[in-house]
């Protein structure tokens, strides 16, 4: 229980080091190893699936059995309070609410200078869309879908799998996410290669992402925003989205803010169509970002607090 409220503490005030030690950092290491090592252009498409397969196979063991050695060691030792801290500042790592918000508070803060420019290349940094035309909305449409879609992937569904399983079933989910980052694309080289790791974080986020989308609804009407729109939004639109699970997080939000996402974006100079999110109320402005920033922290806490019930209620069986 406290590991979950201290590793809430640990985001906050030192949010996510860049690092190369960073355990994320070196999944992604090792995760890019494998990929070098595994994937050949040449081979069908069954054999890049297997390939693909193998290596997220290989990674979950990895990751699995260097758990194991962390907590052979820390029993060796015995001391409750260097496991509570250690197991803190290893799940501070899995959340990133204050990395969302930092990247989401840049990019308001330059348009609300009207630094359009600054604004295009800081959204670039956290989304994979051409960003060098984009305007004001289409910036804060960006800023405002990464800040939902990131509260179930980097918040929402750590906290899911640690209430579930304590700290491994955490970073064992954070490895899952990480090789869907790495390999989900649907382009030339991973649309078979990378298609057991985009369907491996497909079911993993599949309850979280719903919870996520509840817990949007009931932020909203903390915050006094529309919460109503935020429940028909997300029953109306969520499963409208590509993925089967970014939807009810966008869909909530957009309605919240009595706004639509969703639309045109670019790739690499080819235009694409997402189905849209929610109902063009109210024009997009910067000030949706803070909004989404907070339904954001509102949505962290109660997650939090719902994974230490959720340990606390062990106790009690």
């Amino acid at each position: 229980m406290m590991t979950c409220l201290a590793a809430f503490i640990i985001d906050t005030l030192i949010g996510d080091p860049r690092t190369r030690l960073h355990p994320v950092a070196l999944i992604g290491k090792l995760i890019g190893w494998l990929d070098h090592l595994f994937y050949s252009r040449q081979a069908r498409p069954l054999m890049q699936m297997t390939a693909g397969m193998v290596v997220v196979l290989l990674v979950l063991l990895v990751v699995f059995n260097v758990l194991y050695i962390l907590y052979w060691g820390l029993d060796i030792l015995g001391n409750v309070y260097v496991t509570t801290g250690v197991e803190a500042l290893l799940l501070s790592f899995t959340i990133c609410p204050r990395s969302l918000a930092s990247a989401a508070g840049e990019i308001y803060t330059f348009l609300a200078h009207h630094h359009l420019g600054a604004a295009r290349e800081k959204v670039g940094w956290i989304v994979g869309r051409d960003t060098d035309q984009l305007d004001e909305g289409e910036i804060v449409r960006a800023t405002v879908e990464t800040v939902a879609e990131n509260t179930t992937d980097g918040i929402i569904s750590p906290l899911f799998f640690y209430a579930l399983g304590g700290l491994p079933l955490a970073l064992l989910y954070r490895t899952v996410n990480t090789m869907d980052s790495m390999l989900g694309y649907k382009n030339e080289k991973y649309l078979y290669f990378g298609r057991v790791a985009a369907r491996l974080d497909d079911v993993c986020n599949f309850i979280p992402a719903r919870i996520t989308g509840l817990l949007f609804v009931m932020a909203a009407f903390l915050l006094r925003l529309d919460y109503r729109n935020a429940w028909r939004m997300m029953r109306r639109d969520a499963a409208k989205h590509p993925s089967p699970n970014g939807g009810y997080a966008e869909a909530s939000v957009a309605g919240a803010l009595d706004i639509r996402l969703g639309g045109y974006n670019s790739y690499f100079g080819k235009m694409t169509f997402r189905a849209y999110m929610g109902d063009a109320r109210q024009p997009l402005k910067a000030r949706h970002i803070r909004g989404a920033v907070q339904l954001m922290y509102t949505v962290t806490v109660m997650g939090a607090a719902l994974a230490i019930l959720c340990w606390a209620g062990r106790g009690l069986w």
